[in-house]
């Protein structure tokens, strides 16, 4: 009877190995045949990544295109483990692709990371922790930490631009309009550049190029000239307003101006209506009609997600999609998102 018990599990877990050793072939078979590039649709995007599995043999395509490198120590051969795991043959440690990126701990299936990265990236004006905890079937405080992960690896991307030739200058204010609060919210004395209420935001616009913007304490020289000097080379022509706070660039750089005061808007080659649609269309628009709501806390997440958007505006979503992918190598923890 024992014997008999005995043999029928040896047998049950022979089966079970069998048809896990099957699946796995069978998933690298497939793996072969899909062109991770192709896609360029959701429809396509779900043909790419039907499981788990291909989802990992992407990662570790775009974090490790020459192969499997130890996050312990670079110099170190690596062995395949028979689970899924790798190991690090000099610190004797394992480790797996989600190792060192957004992605580490998470028991959120990477699927749904890649889905809402897709999301993300492709939807034209962003989409909100709530319309995504619905599409992906998480709650909503996953969602909005998801979220927020994958903003903080657009900073590292955004803040190492430099920009060149012909460049835009300008502000913008976030906070809602007085006109519209309740009289018993109303804020007194918050017309025109006051921030009391409103969030300055500067911008920089290269033409026929990238963008880079930073939120700022105010809108005097002290503060909008540092973020200029850090990103914009020296041989730039500068087009700004009439605006006080760029006198001291004013002497460092060519500057031409226009003065909107005085009902000037184009003189010759210098005007600021790229930055202009920018602040109303990859901006305004996503802040008042998507996510209706944004604190000054995380405001700055925000608008480098804004400039991610616009800066690969000319690429395909396949293209987009794997650039946000290699730029996942970050380890970010819940309590570095809330801080």
């Amino acid at each position: 009877m024992f014997l008999s018990v005995s043999f029928d599990l040896i047998f049950c877990q022979a089966i079970f190995l069998t048809k896990v050793y099957v699946s796995k072939q069978i998933t690298r078979l497939l793996m072969k045949d899909i062109n991770f590039g192709a896609f360029e649709s959701l429809y396509d995007f779900y043909t790419a990544f039907p499981n788990e599995e291909t989802c990992i043999a992407y990662l570790e395509k775009v974090l490790w295109p020459n192969g499997v490198v130890s996050p312990y120590d670079v110099s170190s051969k690596v062995y395949k483990r028979g689970d899924g795991y790798y190991r690090c043959k000099n610190t004797g440690k394992n480790f797996n692709v989600r190792i060192g990126t957004i992605f580490e701990n998470t028991k959120i299936p990477l699927r749904k990371w890649f889905l809402a990265i897709y999301l993300m990236s492709n939807h034209k004006k962003g989409i909100s922790a709530t319309q995504l905890s619905a599409d992906i079937d998480v709650t909503l405080k996953t969602a909005w930490f998801l979220l927020h992960k994958i903003r903080r690896t657009f900073h590292r991307g955004i803040h190492r631009i430099q920009l060149d030739g012909e460049v835009e200058l300008d502000e913008t204010f976030v906070g809602g309009k007085n006109k519209n609060r309740h009289s018993n919210k109303k804020v007194k004395n918050c017309q025109g550049r006051a921030f009391i209420d409103k969030v300055p935001v500067m911008g920089m616009l290269e033409r026929g190029g990238n963008v880079v913007c930073k939120v700022v304490k105010d809108t005097s020289v002290n503060s909008l000239t540092p973020p200029i000097v850090r990103t914009i080379k020296r041989t730039a022509t500068l087009y700004t307003d009439e605006w006080c706070g760029y006198d001291k660039v004013r002497r460092m750089y060519h500057t031409e101006m226009v003065d909107h005061g005085k009902g000037l808007y184009v003189n010759g080659n210098a005007y600021t209506n790229s930055i202009e649609g920018f602040w109303g269309n990859f901006c305004k628009r996503p802040i008042n009609g998507i996510y209706n709501r944004v604190g000054r806390k995380y405001l700055q997440r925000y608008f480098d997600e804004f400039c991610t958007r616009y800066n690969s505006r000319k690429v395909s979503n396949a293209q987009r999609f794997e650039t946000m992918i290699s730029n996942s190598n970050i380890r970010v923890t819940q309590k570095q998102i809330a801080a």
